[in-house]
């Protein structure tokens, strides 16, 4: 059986108002965590994953600021496009308003506020690329499971129930804002119904693949960093273990020019025009020591 291609869909709608007033005049997603804005830790995570077409969703005020910033991609060797969200109705919206771009192909959903970092991270999204049908999600152990779509396992390490922000959890392990779905998930999510507050809920697309027995569960281990940044804490956090990392080691997290150029999607010279106008920035002069 010839295996689908992967698209990729980057949710960065929604009003943010955990962040208000900081993002009373701007989208979350735009805000920098570190030195980067928010949004380039998410597409550079399906950058990884091999994926290059990319719809973004966002509000349609906001489309001028995100073109500004991310163009059509062509730069990055990657193909984005965008779509309005004219209100929040839950993240498996996305594969209703993305439906078109979708066609007959998989698509992989990530969440604009999460960040993902770990040794493997690329090789266990490629193989998850891989997977000719099902869904794919990914587990992290969190201290606070009351606060997820928390994952319960049989005693065989079997999934066997997702419930959302349970008050008894069984499990710690929650399921991250990283989706892999066949096409089947497009005619899943319009048979949604709103859930008690009013949203077509992921953990329910997830459920349904669930019950068909087509659903397979990534554990992702300790030496892995998944980092959601939808609260000012929790961004505070973020900015510090990037800041951290990056002088460290002196490497980037979440550049896309980086990570173009080594997946082979721009080839040097194209590293070395995008560079030049980020000199000032010092941003540019790491990009041109990456080929010496």
């Amino acid at each position: 059986m010839t295996k689908p291609s992967r698209k990729g869909i980057l949710l960065a709608g929604g009003h943010g108002t955990r962040f208000y007033p900081a993002t009373r005049s701007i989208s979350k997603q735009l805000l920098p965590v570190y030195d980067k804005p928010m949004l380039y830790y998410p597409l550079t995570t399906l950058m990884l994953a091999g994926i290059r077409d990319i719809l973004i969703i966002i509000w349609e005020h906001e489309r001028a600021l995100f073109e500004k910033l991310l163009g059509n991609g062509e730069q990055w060797g990657i193909r984005i496009q965008y779509a309005a969200q004219e209100k929040p109705r839950g993240i498996a919206e996305a594969f209703i308003i993305g439906e078109e771009f979708i066609g007959k192909d998989s698509v992989c959903l990530i969440l604009g506020d999460n960040i993902l970092y770990g040794e493997g991270i690329p090789a266990i999204m490629q193989e998850a690329c891989q997977q000719p049908e099902g869904a794919t999600i990914f587990g992290y152990y969190v201290q606070d499971p009351k606060r997820y779509g928390v994952i319960h396992f049989n005693d065989q390490g079997q999934p066997v129930d997702i419930v959302e922000k349970p008050q008894n959890p069984l499990s710690n392990y929650a399921a991250i804002g990283l989706y892999f779905y066949d096409n089947r998930v497009i005619d899943m999510a319009k048979q949604l119904k709103p859930s008690a507050r009013g949203e077509l809920e992921i953990t329910d697309v997830t459920r349904a693949y669930l019950d068909q027995q087509k659903l397979q569960v990534t554990k992702l281990g300790r030496g892995t960093a998944w980092l959601d940044t939808g609260t000012p804490p929790a961004w505070l956090e973020a900015s510090n273990f990037i800041q951290i990392l990056e002088h460290r080691q002196g490497l980037k997290i979440g550049c896309p020019e980086e990570i173009a150029w080594r997946m082979g999607y721009i080839d040097n010279s194209q590293l070395l025009t995008l560079a030049r106008p980020l000199l000032k920035s010092g941003y540019g002069h790491y990009l041109q020591e990456l080929l010496t």
